[in-house]
């Protein structure tokens, strides 16, 4: 007998975006809602170590195969995402808003040819 999963994921990926993704996180959200600000900064700076933990070892030869370092990196990042999504949902901060405006912060920096140096406010 096969056990249905409590919670289907299946079809997610046909509608998935950034939006819907954001307020799904929010049924796996499963932390101290009194640091939740502290618990979400916390884990994204973890998680961030645990991808270059698997950069560092495949530089130094641990992960010999390419396809085993690229789904580890994935499945890395996409913990870096959930804590990204948790941190705009808690802000109110609606994920395309970052986007659009680091594209439009990159763009002026291209457009003024300062995209290479240091400081925010370049």
């Amino acid at each position: 007998m096969v056990e249905k999963k409590k919670h289907d994921t299946k079809g997610f990926s046909d509608i998935m975006d950034w939006e819907t993704y954001r307020k799904w996180t929010r049924t796996t959200a499963e932390y101290p809602k009194d640091r939740e600000e502290e618990y979400l900064m916390i884990g994204l700076a973890n998680e961030v170590g645990e991808v270059l933990g698997k950069y560092k070892k495949h530089l130094r030869g641990d992960m010999m195969v390419l396809q085993d370092f690229r789904e580890g990196l994935i499945d890395e990042l996409g913990d870096v995402m959930w804590y990204f999504a948790r941190i705009c949902d808690t802000l109110d901060v609606k994920m395309y808003e970052v986007m659009v405006r680091n594209m439009n912060k990159l763009t002026d920096r291209l457009d003024r040819d300062v995209i290479k140096g240091e400081g925010d406010k370049r």
